[in-house]
């Protein structure tokens, strides 16, 4: 199978196929379907995992921009600016 894959990535034009994995692959997937908006628990599915626990927890280093994304989304939003703790209203 490595082998294979490795020809693929040869006649493809890659650069140093021999460092090439299935794994690195499968995680560009993973990136690439992230990055247009999949949601988590179709990937986790896509991916064949069980639930979205085990998804999130393998490719976390892939999710968190897009957290950060929503994030920076929802500051756009809402127009929040973070606070410092002098500027908290009094409870």
């Amino acid at each position: 199978m490595r082998r294979n894959f490795r020809g693929l990535l040869t006649d493809a034009g890659f650069p140093e196929p021999h460092e090439w994995t299935t794994r690195e692959l499968r995680t560009s997937f993973v990136s690439l379907l992230l990055d247009h908006g999949i949601p988590i628990e179709v990937i986790a599915r896509v991916v064949g995992h069980s639930g979205t626990n085990i998804t999130e927890k393998v490719y976390r280093k892939q999710l968190r921009p897009v957290i950060s994304e929503g994030a920076e989304a929802m500051d756009d939003i809402f127009g929040a600016t973070p606070r410092t703790v002098e500027e908290q209203p009094e409870t």
